[in-house]
């Protein structure tokens, strides 16, 4: 047998065989919290294209026309779906990139290899993105099931793929960058998660606002693989670029998929260089004073073994727990940033109204976009920070110490809730002060604005003259809003007591605020839609329908304002915000009486977890 040639040995030992891709292989495989992810994956894929083609086949009575048709749609109904689930998943396998081997031990280990950096770089992307390809080769029989109905070409069906799977080469790419930078940990894992769920809904919404003025095609569909997904499967209702137009305006797929793709090399061989020297924490070390912007926010230097002298708080549980979170540099950045950004942009929108730049319409889905994306930021933020505050506190040892001290376990507890609502309060004020800002210019008369505050809108078979947004959402969006995030933080810390792990307790959490919120949210919104006075007591339930409701009064209240009265409904609405917040406030205190009374045994349980 001739031997190998070296160029085939060398390819192999980059890909295939590299050891650090088949050490991560072999380990993943072997870990049920996968195999469910897996099974989840296909199952949900499975019974949405069930229900698609049922909910459009009649049984027996359907020509071709109408199976091709159904069959198109609900492959653009998994497609989506698809390429959603794969923008979720991905972040979650790529996630130990980022908190395990951004661990300077870890690569005090690795660098003491003979593998070569571009070895390192590579083993690691292609053995965590080994499991999100996976999924999508493992779905593809189902995607094929389609054409035997018609309507859906094999182009579309393998176009479809090459962009989910451009979108997790791209989240791997960028996973195993700042994981070779060393300039963050594990607990920037979910702030990873969150900066890629907000990129997709950031572009969303700026597409959304330029189709609305007009612009046709934009640049945000080369940019988004759901803009690019929409621009593959609809091409007739997708408004398609003038001629003339810039190469990534008239394909767009290809623009992503190639820029995804272009990026992601550029982030990998910039990672292959800089892994051997340190990464930008190797290049950007420094050994002098203490630099000017840490002064600023009292710091000392970088490494020091002394920092400034602090008060303490009566809680020093709560105060740690506060105090912890603007530690460094860059988390005071990230947080004033989002603070200042969100109240320039709040006063921005407001201006932009009072001039004119922004009409009735245009200001209320500004608004209403600006609130949600807050909104959602801030929930992923929360359920991050309180799922690991007890987890890491359990795995690096202090959760031991801890409870050598007299500190009790109610002590404990409302000490963390406590310390995150502090830490939190000021982005809470980022979505209420938004809507409080509006509420407030509203219920000023919009301060003598040319053109009013007030719009007549068609509800029923009759016109009613509305305000453009509800005044009252000046005091019910800031009460719900912090109703539920104190709950979203208290579900993090119950299931960061119970779990071992950092990753299972924020998965586990992120699940259960979705389903709770997104139920509380989807029926309030069809209940505001269809039921006379109980729809808008319910839409006051979830701060996401309650913001839809208080920024498009005209259609989220149409039916009990055609029934009655607008006044009847907005005070319902109103009711439903103050039984939100209460029932928030009753399920805290049962959550943490619950977690007292099972604190010793929970932590015994779980005593000696890494």
């Amino acid at each position: 047998m001739s031997p190998m040639p070296p160029i085939v040995r060398w390819l192999l030992q980059l890909g295939p065989l590299n050891p650090i891709a088949v050490r991560l292989v072999h380990n993943g495989s072997r870990r049920q919290r996968h195999f469910y992810i897996r099974a989840t994956y296909l199952a949900v894929l499975i019974l949405l294209l069930l229900w698609a083609l049922i909910s459009q086949t009649r049984g027996g009575g359907d020509d071709y026309r109408a199976l091709a048709k159904a069959g198109a749609n609900s492959f653009t109904w998994i497609a989506y779906v698809q390429v959603g689930l794969i923008c979720i998943l991905a972040p979650v396998f790529m996630a130990g990139a980022v908190g395990q081997e951004a661990d300077p031990k870890t690569w005090d280990i690795l660098l003491s290899t003979p593998l070569t950096p571009a070895q390192i770089v590579l083993g690691n992307l292609g053995g965590r993105l080994f499991f999100v390809l996976a999924l999508l080769v493992a779905s593809l029989p189902l995607f094929a099931i389609t054409q035997y109905f018609g309507g859906v070409p094999g182009s579309s069906i393998l176009r479809s793929y090459l962009i989910a799977a451009c979108a997790a080469g791209l989240v791997g790419a960028i996973a195993i960058s700042l994981s070779v930078s060393r300039l963050v940990g594990r607990r920037a894992v979910f702030a990873f998660y969150v900066a890629v769920v907000s990129y997709l809904a950031l572009t969303l919404a700026v597409d959304a606002w330029l189709q609305r003025s007009g612009a046709g095609v934009t640049v945000m569909t080369a940019l988004n693989p759901f803009l690019a997904l929409r621009a593959l499967l609809n091409p007739s209702g997708y408004p398609a670029a003038p001629t003339g137009a810039p190469w990534m305006l008239r394909e767009p797929v290809d623009a992503w998929c190639w820029g995804s793709l272009v990026l992601a090399v550029v982030l990998v061989v910039a990672s292959a260089c800089t892994v051997r020297l340190g990464g930008l924490q190797g290049l950007l070390a420094r050994t002098g004073g203490v630099p000017w912007y840490r002064r600023v926010f009292g710091l000392g230097a970088a490494g020091a073994e002394h920092r400034p002298p602090r008060h303490v708080w009566h809680n020093p549980i709560a105060w740690r727990e506060a105090a912890a979170r603007n530690a460094t540099l860059g988390r005071i950045a990230a947080r004033w940033s989002f603070i200042g950004l969100g109240a320039a942009m709040s006063i921005g929108i407001v201006v932009m109204y009072h001039v004119g730049t922004l009409d009735h319409a245009s200001f209320r889905f500004v608004l209403l976009s600006v609130v949600w994306g807050e909104l959602a930021v801030l929930t992923l933020v929360t359920i991050n920070m309180a799922a690991t505050a007890i987890t890491r506190e359990r795995e690096d040892g202090t959760l031991d110490l801890l409870l050598t001290t007299p500190i009790t376990p109610g002590m404990y507890l409302s000490g963390k809730l406590r310390g995150l609502i502090a830490y939190l309060l000021p982005m809470i004020a980022v979505p209420a002060g938004t809507m409080l800002l509006a509420g407030f210019y509203v219920a000023l008369a919009g301060a003598a604005r040319e053109g009013g505050v007030r719009v007549t809108e068609q509800v029923g078979t009759g016109a009613l003259e509305m305000p453009v947004v509800l005044p009252e959402a000046a005091l019910s969006v800031p009460l719900v809003s912090m109703g539920f995030i104190a709950l979203a933080a208290m579900i993090g810390l119950a299931w960061s007591l119970k779990s071992r792990g950092t990753l299972s307790a924020v998965i586990t959490s992120f699940a259960i605020v979705i389903v709770i919120g997104g139920t509380l949210g989807l029926c309030g919104y069809k209940s505001a839609l269809e039921i006379e006075y109980i729809g808008p007591f319910l839409a006051g339930l979830s701060p996401a329908s309650l913001v839809f409701a208080a920024a498009q009064p005209g259609e989220a209240l149409a039916t009990s304002v055609t029934a009655g009265s607008a006044t009847n409904a907005r005070i319902a609405l109103f009711i439903g915000a103050l039984v939100a917040t209460a029932a928030c406030v009753g399920a805290i205190y049962a959550i943490h009486l619950s977690m007292v009374r099972t604190f010793d045994f929970t932590t015994r349980k779980l005593a000696g977890g890494r």
